[in-house]
């Protein structure tokens, strides 16, 4: 089996998918942010302070968690694909409102709905 990585068009597509994941996280749009996730009990998000562990404890999360600060940046965001229904978004991000540096994964997956986000880490450094 030969896996093709970071067919150009694939990657346009998920730089897609994360671009309009990032906006509507800037701009706080909850239902929007909910379908970027796939709801499933087997989807994970680790965040800054947080374990959600399934779709359902993700909604639940976004429905009370603060907006991001609307100056957050992001910084070295790297996008690999494998194939053309499986990839990998990794970021650094700043604001304004922080000394640390952010740091987000994300893996995504081709779904009959789309691209959706199936596991997610968010964490800070000094």
């Amino acid at each position: 089996m030969s896996l093709q990585i970071n067919l150009p068009h694939i990657v346009e597509e998920v730089e897609q998918a994360f671009a309009d994941y990032e906006q509507a996280l800037l701009v706080h749009d909850v239902p929007a942010l909910d379908r970027w996730f796939w709801y499933d009990p087997q989807t994970v998000r680790y965040g800054v302070g947080e374990i959600l562990l399934g779709g359902e404890a993700i909604r639940q999360y976004r429905q009370t968690c603060a907006p991001v600060h609307p100056s957050r940046t992001l910084h070295r965001t790297v996008v690999t694909t494998f194939g053309s229904d499986y990839a990998t978004v990794s970021t650094e991000f700043t604001a304004d409102d922080s000394d640390k540096i952010g740091r987000q994964m994300q893996t995504w997956v081709r779904m009959e709905a789309g691209w959706r986000i199936v596991a997610a880490h968010v964490s800070l450094m000094a």
